[in-house]
């Protein structure tokens, strides 16, 4: 491929490249580039947020690239402190193991096999020792690292600064040295950590390595940073189902900005889709195929189809196959509908029930329900919270 049409592919939805002239001096040697991008193991799960640094590593693999994937086991016990008010609580090694196996398991989901290297960097990392230790931390002053823009807001703020969280862009920079990374990728947000791979090259006398810098996915709130901890995420791992309507959740206005970021579909594709759009096309119709393309891509076509399905038929008030079942003991051979509700899981409290109710988005078998004093016996009901809540309830 002409190093033009490559450049084009590696910079689509790319935030920042440096130093382009570098990597156009690398692509025309025509060697594999070893392209890196580092993960902490600080939860189990991947969502679509992680899926934006992914994505673009799997583009360097479809131009012939060998792709690093890099599980932080090591700098997982400090905790990176970008983007932190506080200090991070370390990982323990058993957490960071077991978190570790989870990602290798989902990252082929993308990535090609072949072409991809699993490595931890405590392989190198425990090796460093105290004398290694001491003469990485010698190759910087805290004045570099106070440029760092949330240690600068800590420090004028006068929260506290671990002196264990100044090793942390170090330690991620020594990555670079010994891997000899080409390349690295991350988040906008750790621009300073990909830069110290970049300097520390340089005083190893290695090539120094180019930055590409992507963005942070918005979660479904359209307002914070995709993460697990604030529940505004797309699991890879979750049920078909789940995928297919989260997705169909989000605004059409941020539809966009995944699709842009998430797709696989060609830019003139999504240019058509949005002239579409423009010109009086549903919007839905395009979030549908998106959310069909993303559930195809971690499931298969069939789940895909199936999720579509069953999500038409939770619009429509229907009950789809696989509701969960609950059993709830009638003790007096009765039960109140918000109680009900908040025995099967369906809603968090009783107020919360009675919220619901008045809102109208409380069925049973189909029906919609505005009585909140509505007493259920002894039986076999479908309940439904909102579009997304169903239980099967047997009431003995």
């Amino acid at each position: 491929m002409p190093i033009n049409n490559a450049l084009a592919i590696i910079k689509r939805g790319v935030d920042e490249l440096l130093i382009e002239q570098e990597l156009i001096d690398k692509l025309k040697t025509g060697k594999p580039l070893r392209v890196k991008a580092g993960f902490d193991p600080t939860a189990p799960d991947l969502h679509l947020g992680h899926t934006v640094l992914l994505n673009k590593l799997r583009q360097f693999q479809d131009l012939g690239h060998q792709v690093l994937f890099l599980i932080g086991d090591f700098t997982g016990m400090i905790g990176d402190p970008t983007g932190k008010s506080a200090t991070r609580p370390p990982l323990t090694a058993e957490q960071v193991k077991e978190n570790a196996k989870s990602y290798s398991e989902q990252v082929f989901k993308i990535l090609k096999p072949e072409q991809t290297e699993v490595v931890f960097n405590s392989a190198w990392l425990n090796d460093l020792g105290a004398t290694g230790m001491i003469k990485l931390a010698a190759s910087q002053t805290v004045a570099r690292m106070l440029e760092r823009d949330d240690f600068s807001k800590r420090y004028k703020g006068n929260q506290p600064i671990a002196i264990h969280e100044f090793l942390y862009p170090l330690l991620q920079g020594y990555d670079s040295v010994a891997l000899k990374a080409d390349v690295e990728l991350g988040g906008t947000d750790q621009k300073f950590n990909l830069l110290m791979g970049r300097e520390l090259q340089k005083q190893a006398g290695q090539p120094q390595q180019c930055v590409l810098t992507m963005p942070l996915l918005e979660g479904l709130d359209g307002v914070n940073k995709m993460s697990k901890s604030l529940g505004n995420y797309v699991g890879v791992a979750e049920p078909a189902n789940t995928i297919f309507s989260k997705i169909m959740s989000v605004s059409d206005e941020l539809m966009w900005r995944y699709i842009n970021l998430l797709s696989f579909e060609s830019l003139d594709t999504i240019e058509q889709w949005k002239r579409n759009v423009e010109n009086g096309a549903n919007p839905r119709d395009i979030k549908v195929g998106f959310a069909q393309e993303i559930v195809t891509r971690f499931h298969s076509r069939a789940a895909a189809e199936e999720a579509l399905n069953d999500f038409n038929l939770r619009a429509k008030g229907g009950i789809p196959e696989d509701v969960p079942a609950v059993a709830i003991k009638l003790e007096s051979g009765i039960i109140g509908i918000a109680q009900l509700l908040k025995q099967a899981g369906l809603a968090p409290s009783t107020s919360e029930a009675y919220r619901a109710i008045e809102q109208g988005g409380v069925r049973i078998d189909g029906e919609k329900i505005s009585d909140k004093g509505l007493k259920l016996g002894a039986g076999v009901i479908v309940a439904q919270v909102g579009k997304r809540k169903f239980a099967r309830i047997t009431l003995a």
